[in-house]
């Protein structure tokens, strides 16, 4: 029995990529699709928004216009969406991919009445392109989304098990918060997902976990509601 009948999953690039950093990792993301293909068919009706971290960080590329920084950002959570939802059909599970914007016919311009459709359908639904501007992180183009189609809570699975007072790879004293608002994440100015798609959530109540995707089955251990990650609330 699953906690949570709608949801989207923010995955991180980096995650994807495993310990290569780069790239894609194809067992972690065969981890990923099985996961997926499993809450389908139980029921579950799934979105995805994957970052291009894999790929590229626009943000830290401080010597080009960022407005070009971000749009080459957009189109490397693309090719991750693309090379998932591949996935995903390789393996028997339908997917389709969803753009902020026209790029040809390799996906297809998000609306809400036809992403709900294909949710409802057993159909997962990779949102790319992020927002379709520059200046929003893609955990804000997941919130968007997330609100839009009216989730009952974002999962963020990253290459971090949750949520730290401070970076746990740089202070092994880092404490770990089992639950916080998103007011407290705003205020302790914590880093683990943008203020702007904290401050969304908590406009609109929107539940966020955040937890480690190299977790055993850790999509299905979130979805079912276990004890995982850090739970924020509003």
């Amino acid at each position: 029995m699953t906690k949570f009948k709608r949801i989207l999953i923010k995955l991180s690039g980096e995650a994807l990529a495993g310990s290569k950093g780069v790239g894609f990792d194809y067992n972690t993301v065969m981890s990923v699709v099985e996961q997926l293909k499993q809450l389908v068919e139980q029921g579950t009706e799934i979105a995805v928004v994957i970052g291009g971290g894999n790929f590229w960080r626009g943000r830290s590329s401080e010597q080009m216009d960022r407005t070009k920084a971000d749009q080459i950002g957009m189109l490397a959570t693309v090719m991750n969406a693309l090379y998932t939802a591949e996935i995903c059909r390789s393996q028997g599970l339908n997917a389709v991919v969803q753009t902020p914007f026209q790029i040809g016919t390799m996906t297809e311009v998000f609306t809400k009445e036809k992403a709900i459709h294909y949710i409802t359908n057993n159909t997962v639904v990779f949102f790319a392109g992020g927002t379709g501007h520059p200046f929003f992180s893609t955990d804000t183009g997941a919130a968007l989304r997330g609100c839009e189609i009216e989730v009952d809570a974002l999962l963020f699975a990253k290459n971090i098990d949750g949520v730290y007072d401070s970076d746990p790879k740089l202070n092994p004293s880092a404490k770990k918060f089992d639950q916080l608002t998103c007011k407290e994440i705003l205020d302790k100015d914590l880093k683990v997902i943008d203020g702007t798609a904290a401050s969304l959530c908590m406009e609109q109540k929107l539940p966020i976990l955040v937890f480690g995707l190299n977790i055993e089955n850790s999509i299905i251990k979130a979805v079912s509601g276990e004890n995982i990650g850090t739970l924020i609330t509003n």
